[in-house]
């Protein structure tokens, strides 16, 4: 199905973003792989590329440009040219739109341009060992004290938790109110603030995942985004789009792993003709093609409703449901076509299995975006 249109103007980033991806992601990506962890140099030339941050004012450093199709494309010109494990989108425009949209003028023109040069990475932190996708069940606090707030709690999962420069911190800010939290800038090196090891993962090997630790942190008034109280809603708010996110990551990852698979199968012969002569061959990838064809043309036509304000939650459940389950039934198959040989860490498909497993949890795990939907369709 052909694709909705990309402007000539996207076109053009696209080829340059590829360029980029080629020339300063992928030749690294071995080395982090083994390392656990991306240079910070990888998001310094981002941004001196003009990759990070596209959403952004001109004055903060961006392009002006808010349209989502220019981070689709980057998105999925990394997946194919440089490394998913570069967690560029991220930090761009999963947490700094955070400040964006709740920060005041003087936070956005503070943190925003050296977000935009990459001198700066970000994170956010709010699962705990005891609370993911249940947001209401952190223990995290911030206590007020005088124009100050005292932070304390324990963080895990945290993606860019070593790199990061600046993480956003969901913290209950009063113990009588479920949904009452705040979110609180944290930036390195403040008294109190903690990290623990990089944790070791099944995949994503070179995307440095960590916990953190907040022991009597004082953060500064200036420090509080938005209020102190209403960081549910602002969270809340994100979430639409950072599932967005996921599904367009997902849709590439798929079509990638059917992409080394009909190569793998044209060339791989059993009982002296090659695997892709086979019915069953034939038929379990038709039917994925199928699939992914119908998930890719749902993600367009989610990022246009997106880019006009309109992705409700529970459709952004949907294709985030439906993109993770077909990418994780996909290199299942992809790999089985491989046989001995897909269980082989050489081979490509079997980093993308590894790689492919954490998306059904992530944004939102497959049982809670069923769960979103069906109190949509049902009711509570």
């Amino acid at each position: 199905m052909q694709r909705l249109p990309f402007t000539e103007e996207q076109e053009m980033f696209r080829q340059s973003a590829r360029e980029f991806f080629k020339r300063e992601i992928r030749p690294h990506s071995e080395r982090w792989r083994e390392a656990g962890i991306v240079d910070r140099e990888a998001f310094e030339k981002a941004g001196q590329a003009g990759l990070l941050l596209i959403w952004a004012d001109e004055k903060y450093g961006g392009l002006g440009l808010p349209d989502f199709r220019y981070e689709q494309i980057l998105i999925e010109e990394n997946a194919w040219y440089g490394d998913p494990c570069f967690f560029s989108t991220l930090h761009s425009r999963l947490v700094a739109p955070y400040i964006g949209n709740f920060g005041t003028e003087e936070q956005k023109a503070r943190f925003l341009p050296r977000f935009a040069t990459g001198e700066s990475i970000l994170a956010i932190a709010m699962t705990e060992p005891d609370a993911g996708s249940d947001l209401a069940g952190m223990k995290a606090t911030a206590v007020r004290d005088g124009d100050d707030w005292i932070l304390n709690g324990q963080k895990t999962y945290i993606s860019n938790g070593i790199l990061s420069d600046v993480v956003i911190v969901a913290a209950k800010t009063d113990p009588n109110a479920t949904h009452a939290m705040g979110l609180f800038l944290v930036e390195r090196g403040m008294p109190g603030f903690e990290r623990g090891r990089n944790l070791a993962k099944m995949g994503m090997k070179a995307q440095d995942t960590a916990e953190l630790f907040f022991e009597n942190v004082r953060i500064p008034a200036e420090h509080v985004l938005g209020p102190p109280e209403g960081g549910f809603l602002m969270l809340m708010q994100g979430l639409a789009e950072e599932r967005l996110i996921a599904a367009v990551g997902n849709v590439v990852g798929a079509q990638m792993a059917m992409h080394v698979t009909k190569d793998f199968v044209s060339q791989r012969k059993v009982f002296g003709k090659p695997l892709s002569k086979f019915q069953n061959t034939r038929f379990k990838l038709a039917e994925l093609d199928a699939e992914i064809d119908i998930a890719q043309t749902y993600v367009d036509r989610a990022v246009q409703v997106h880019n006009e304000g309109q992705l409700t939650s529970e459709d952004a459940a949907r294709i985030k449901l439906y993109s993770s389950e077909l990418a994780g039934r996909t290199v299942d198959v992809c790999l089985q076509l491989h046989g001995g040989a897909g269980y082989m860490d050489e081979y490509p498909i079997c980093r993308m299995y590894q790689d492919e497993r954490i998306n059904r949890i992530l944004a939102g795990s497959s049982e809670i975006m069923k769960e979103i939907i069906a109190r949509q369709i049902l009711g509570r």
